[in-house]
């Protein structure tokens, strides 16, 4: 049986949503006292500054959320905006469209209550609900804001790449990008047996395929030797006309713990060494240091036979660092800002090495380490449903002033491109992650595989045969 404050806040929803339906086409505030609380999320008014009557909080485990219910004449795209508190410190939420696609949202740390742009919700014709979820947790929610969107204005993307010697391989690469930003994605898939297992499954091969410089590591190869083909399947897909993305899980230098909990092929996280950036980063004498210099110029010896081989590289080192979970992040944005300027440095002016294409991997504005030193923008979304994406995307926009594409470097679900067209999401490429998340239905049945591979929009293997000519 309902309580009377269950059906009480249903009410006031429905009162909420027939103002919507009322001023269908302007902007609309919705205060989220007004929606429909579930879990364990209560209406609190202690943080001052809240609009309204009150501000919801108590979202930390999964079933924990609000949800909004509108009205809307027509089918229409608005720009979607929530107004929150972070100061439990930087959070992500979900949001959920009429119970299909989440789409995750970065919640900054904040003092007070604070606007961050969500992306964009496509409301249909009828009823429309969107539930706020609570993913990370550990935030207050005080309104939502839905003001109809503009068309997006062409995209202003720097002609050239931030490295003034790179080759004519990356050069050519960025420029075929350039040239199909906006019109096509590329399809893209971790690692080449699940490319493969694509082209088994559907008959079209991806037109990207990402690998792992893991393996090469000093730290791993001092446990388990030289076992690594990674750079030999990147020079494979290159041959066969692919494009190549490259990620680092940097294991640790040293001070791995290698315990039951925590092996030594799982240094690159945080729990799982000693290793402390900040300290190593205090001056160039110290011996921590100098393992850094010895690990990028390990990687370097791998980047460089990639350059002989003429594979340009989509080269995306320090991933995920505002997260924390991966130690070159576990000291905060500094630390990790300054080993990117030396990797870059150290890869480009010392080593010289000219085919890569530095691709960033973080949304946070105080993450950033510049124009100067990145070509392209990413973000990491695992989200299920197969959606555009389009929070992190706007935020990746503001992030670059609209002068740097954008990738979904890693996702769990691979977008479906009538959701990117209509949502203007104009990722550059998605690269799906391997097992569990490309085979399991969940988040990539074999049906929506074939509608995203066989739609025109997105570019297969066997559709990008002319990019080195620009065709």
């Amino acid at each position: 049986m309902k309580s009377l404050g269950f059906l009480f806040q249903l009410a006031l929803a429905s009162v909420a949503s027939a103002m919507v339906l009322k001023r269908q086409g302007t902007t609309i505030t919705l205060e989220a006292e007004d929606a429909v609380l579930s879990g364990s999320t209560v209406v609190a008014t202690e943080e001052a500054g809240f609009s309204g009557t009150g501000y919801v909080t108590g979202f930390q485990s999964p079933e924990d959320r609000i949800t909004f219910e509108i009205q809307s004449d027509t089918q229409r795209l608005y720009d979607f905006t929530i107004r929150y508190a972070g100061i439990y410190g930087e959070k992500y939420t979900s949001v959920i469209l009429n119970g299909g696609a989440s789409d995750q949202v970065h919640l900054p740390a904040s003092e007070g209550f604070e606007e961050v742009p969500g992306g964009q919700v496509l409301l249909e014709a009828g009823t429309n609900t969107i539930d706020i979820v609570s993913n990370w947790g550990w935030y207050l929610i005080d309104s939502i804001t839905l003001s109809p969107t503009a068309p997006r204005p062409p995209h202003n993307i720097n002609p050239s790449l931030v490295n003034p010697n790179a080759d004519a391989n990356a050069r050519a690469l960025y420029s075929y990008l350039r040239t199909i930003y906006g019109q096509h994605i590329l399809s893209g898939q971790q690692e080449l047996e699940w490319a493969d297992w694509i082209q088994e499954q559907i008959g079209k091969t991806p037109a990207l395929l990402a690998v792992d410089l893991m393996d090469y590591s000093p730290s791993r190869v001092e446990y388990q030797g030289d076992v690594s083909t990674a750079v030999e399947d990147a020079i494979e897909f290159h041959e066969r006309g692919g494009i190549v993305s490259i990620l680092w899980h940097w294991n640790a230098p040293t001070g791995l713990y290698d315990t039951e909990e925590q092996r030594w092929w799982s240094g690159f996280y945080t729990d799982a060494t000693d290793f402390n950036i900040a300290a190593a980063l205090q001056d160039t004498t110290n011996a921590n240091y100098t393992l850094l210099i010895r690990d990028i110029d390990a990687i370097a010896v791998q980047l460089k036979r990639l350059e002989d081989a003429g594979v340009p590289v989509l080269w995306r080192p320090l991933h995920e660092a505002e997260g924390g979970w991966f130690w070159w992040g576990a000291q905060g944005p500094a630390p990790a800002i300054q080993l990117w300027h030396i990797l870059y440095e150290r890869l480009t002016e010392y080593h010289g090495i000219n085919n890569l294409i530095w691709v960033w991997n973080s949304v946070a504005d105080d993450w950033y380490p510049g124009d100067e030193t990145v070509d392209i923008l990413s973000a990491d979304v695992y989200t299920q449903g197969n959606g555009p994406m389009s929070a992190l995307y706007s935020q990746l926009i503001d992030l670059g002033n609209d002068q740097k594409m954008i990738a979904a470097a890693e996702v769990g679900a691979a977008p479906l491109p009538d959701l990117l067209q209509a949502y203007e999401a104009h990722w550059s490429w998605f690269c799906v992650w391997n097992a569990p998340f490309i085979n399991d239905p969940a988040w990539n049945s074999i049906e929506t595989l074939q509608t995203i591979y066989y739609d025109d929009y997105v570019l297969t293997l066997d559709e990008i045969q002319g990019w080195r000519s620009g065709c």
